[in-house]
Formats: structure tokens, C-alpha cells, sequence
């Protein structure tokens, strides 16, 4: 329980440091390696957290007897490759989200893991939130049931470039990626599978191929309904905002952040151990890495959401 977990970390942007930082609070991490597609930004990262290993090949991270586990912050379409490939070494994998931006790329970690029944948790920080979590716990007690969820996912995103300003060496996705925190979340918080789904998305951008605005419909086994908007052409407010309707109560979450219908914030720092919720899900991976159980947030829990984003692509390609 208290042996020291010996992280590498792939990918050290906006998000990656964001996992750095976390793990840090985290009593028993290591960082020994850093994986960066630039050298001299890795060398800089692995540097501030005190890595002793910098690379620019994942593969020589992986063959290394100093790492027991990878956390993935690379593009969107290495993520199922890698989280294999990481597998394959013997090494627990956290991959961010999303898992895939195909299914049977998806299906195929979800093999590998039931394979080597190693760790491997994708990372949809939503469930982990401590204004989530807060929600999650009153469901679960039976106090509040979910009637619908209305969510907007804002961004303003018209040239290629991450959260911190920086040119991306890949292209961000609003159906696989962002649309990934709210079908899980939903799907999470109801405990119920999407039975129905619909989406309609706007003009494709001319130079970044992608649908700049889109909007999802769900409905879920049990009845809940859930309306999703989705754009990287708003020019205000930025993230992602929800808006649970319920039986008992109307709740509206902004990140870590809880506010009941009438916009009063509601008090969740004793929710959990953080208000960060990235440093949560991190603290779940190594719990899960040392007890040698099922995290939360496991390849093989997410899935269906995945499945629900594959019908989405075949409705709008």
C-alpha cells in the first residue's frame, strides 16, 4: 500500500503539467520520466518535477525497470496505441481523454487490459470533480434522481492552439473529445445506458476539417433526457457548464465549483481530499495501481461512451 508508484509522463502540455502538478501532492509519486515530441521542453518539464529520465521515444520510457506506470497527454490519435503499447511493457497506463477517436481502437485497450490485467483509467475528470462527486453521492443515496441535463461546452477555438496559447501539433474534436466528458457523465450520474441519441453540427471549418459547432441530444434507459451544445466559436464565458434538473433540486456545475438553481454556491470543499479534480483522478490511479483493483473511470467503464459517440459520427458523416 505505501510502495512508491514511479510515473512517466507523455506529453507535457497545458494538460500534462496540469497531471504534474497533482501528482506532486500525491504522498508516494514519483515522476522519473518525460516524453516530449520537443526535447529541449521536455528537458525544461522533467527538470521543474524532477525527473531523472527525458526522451523523445516513448518506447525507451517504457522498456526502463524505473516506471511502473505512464500517463498519456499525447495527441488524440495515439491514445489507444500507446495505452497498448504501454500495456504490453508491463506498465499501468492513465490515458486522457479521449480513449479513441475510433471504436474498435477502444475496444482493442479494453483487450489488452482484460489480457494483462494491469490498471488502465481514462481520463474523464468529470466523475472526479468534487461538484460532480457532490451530485454523484445524493443519486446514490437515493436524494436527488436526474430528469435532465442541459450543458454548453464553449470555447473559442478558431486557430489550432491548446489552453495555454500554443500552437497544437494535432487538431482538438468536439464530438470525440469534449462531447466525451458529458456522454460518460451522464450515462455515470444516471446509471443508466443511452438508448437514444441524436446530433446535427455545423459548416467544417476550411482549414482545420473539423465542425466548429454542434448540438447532442441523449435519452437514457430510465428517462432522463440530456441537451448538449458544443461550440469553438463562442467569444465569452469558456468551459464546460451543467445544469443537473431534478426531482428535488436543480444544481448548476462550473468545473470543481457547485451552485444550486438560484446560482447560490454550495459549500463541496469536504467533499474529497482536493477541490482539484485532476489531482483526484490522479489519486484514484495510484489507489487502484497499489490496491490492485478496478479504478474508477476504467478503460472498460468508459466504453459505452465511446459506443455512443461512434452512432453520433455515423449520424453526422
Amino acid at each position: 500500500m505505501s510502495k512508491t508508484v514511479r510515473i512517466a509522463l507523455a506529453g507535457p502540455g497545458a494538460f500534462g503539467i496540469k497531471h504534474l502538478d497533482g501528482l506532486k501532492l500525491i504522498e508516494g509519486v514519483e515522476i522519473t520520466s518525460i516524453i516530449g515530441r520537443e526535447l529541449p521542453k521536455a528537458q525544461e518539464v522533467a527538470a521543474r518535477y524532477g525527473a531523472r529520465h527525458v526522451t523523445t521515444e516513448l518506447d525507451e520510457a517504457l522498456a526502463r525497470p524505473d516506471v511502473d506506470a505512464v500517463i498519456l497527454c499525447t495527441p488524440t490519435q495515439m491514445h489507444a496505441q500507446q495505452a497498448i503499447a504501454a500495456m504490453r511493457a508491463g506498465k499501468h497506463v492513465q490515458v486522457e481523454i479521449p480513449l479513441c477517436d475510433r471504436l474498435e481502437e477502444g475496444r482493442a485497450v479494453v483487450e489488452m487490459q482484460k489480457k494483462t490485467g494491469l490498471v488502465a483509467m481514462c481520463g474523464h475528470t468529470r466523475r472526479f470533480n468534487p461538484s460532480h462527486q457532490y451530485v454523484h453521492r445524493r443519486i446514490a443515496a437515493g436524494e436527488f434522481h436526474i430528469q435532465q441535463m442541459d450543458v454548453q461546452t464553449y470555447f473559442f477555438r478558431r486557430s489550432n492552439m491548446n489552453a495555454l496559447g500554443q500552437p497544437r501539433s494535432w487538431t482538438d474534436h468536439l464530438l470525440w473529445h469534449h462531447a466525451a466528458h458529458t456522454v460518460d457523465l451522464f450515462q455515470y450520474q444516471t446509471g443508466s445506458r443511452v438508448v437514444k441519441a441524436n446530433a446535427v453540427q455545423g459548416p467544417i471549418h476550411p482549414t482545420l476539417g473539423i465542425a466548429m459547432d454542434m448540438s447532442i441530444q441523449l435519452k437514457a434507459e430510465n428517462g432522463a433526457i440530456c441537451t448538449l451544445s458544443l461550440s469553438f466559436n463562442n467569444d465569452g464565458p469558456l468551459g464546460t457548464f451543467f445544469r443537473y434538473i431534478g426531482d428535488s433540486a436543480t444544481y448548476i456545475a462550473r468545473y470543481d465549483d457547485l451552485f444550486n438553481g438560484k446560482d447560490e454556491k454550495i459549500d463541496v470543499s469536504k467533499v474529497d481530499v482536493s477541490m482539484n479534480g485532476i489531482e483526484l483522478q490522479d489519486r484514484e490511479f495510484i489507489a487502484a495501481i497499489r490496491e490492485g483493483r478496478e479504478p474508477n473511470a476504467s478503460v472498460a467503464g468508459v466504453l459505452p461512451c465511446y459506443e455512443v459517440l461512434h452512432q453520433l459520427e455515423q449520424q453526422l458523416g
